[in-house]
């Protein structure tokens, strides 16, 4: 973290490497984010190389948070999503570290980043309790927040729910694959919620993924008792999550 209470954040993705420098009392992006494609295949050097370039872009010479969507325990990526399957058990943290001259990198899920950030900065900041945030996309990623604390690597999307996982049930793409009106899929979106909320009692759930821009045409048809609302800080999310873990020191 710099002396201006800033730090770095980069959100790897199946279509994008995103970053940028955060100020940590706001939450807010310093500057405009950098982009640079995810590369093709997404193996681990080839990714290094990318976080690389983008952090010589943005000229930051500090330490450097960084998601994957992948479960990282120790530094480790476990699985990999939308990235190459050369990644599980690749040592994510000496990586990019090596590939970053050897300063001192955190990585962690990507889900897990954008949950930090919704609880901290985001829509569910003036909550207390435990907080999940669910992202409705291809899968279902997972967060879950006890008063700040992050429980890391959650992958309630695997969750089965009357005899199927969660995100077979009520992915976003499971609405757009079947054609479902978003009356049939708030109705699926309400089985795994009632699942999640019977065995963690969350205070809230904070809905992400790209469908939570259309929040008003389906969180008010969910029956679940739990309060749903709309995650506020998309697509900068990973990234202020990113920056919150490398600056506070979170490690999964």
């Amino acid at each position: 973290m710099s002396a201006r209470g800033h730090a770095f954040g980069i959100d790897i993705g199946g279509s994008g490497v995103k970053g940028a420098t955060v100020d940590l009392a706001t939450g807010e992006l310093v500057h405009e984010r950098i982009k640079i494609a995810t590369p093709h295949p997404a193996t681990p050097f080839a990714v290094a190389e990318a976080v690389a370039e983008l952090v010589d872009k943005a000229k930051w010479t500090g330490p450097v948070g960084l998601t994957l969507p992948s479960v990282v325990i120790g530094g480790v990526a476990r699985t990999a999503a939308n990235i190459d399957k050369s990644w599980i058990g690749t040592d994510a943290r000496a990586l990019f570290s090596a590939a970053l001259g050897g300063r001192p990198v955190t990585v962690l899920n990507d889900a897990d980043a954008a949950g930090m950030a919704e609880d901290h900065f985001g829509a569910a900041r003036n909550f207390a309790g435990l907080v999940m945030l669910l992202t409705f996309g291809t899968g279902i990623g997972s967060a879950l927040l006890y008063h700040g604390t992050l429980v890391p690597n959650t992958e309630l999307g695997h969750l089965e729910i009357q005899g199927m996982e969660s995100e077979h049930r009520a992915a976003a793409s499971i609405k757009e694959r079947d054609g479902l009106s978003y009356e049939q899929w708030a109705a699926q979106v309400s089985l795994v919620l009632t699942g999640l909320e019977n065995l963690f009692f969350p205070v809230v759930f904070v809905a992400g993924g790209g469908i939570s821009r259309e929040a008003e045409q389906w969180i008010p048809l969910l029956t679940n008792r739990t309060p749903v609302i709309p995650a506020r800080l998309r697509n900068t999310a990973g990234i202020v999550g990113a920056a919150m873990a490398i600056a506070g020191g979170v490690a999964p």
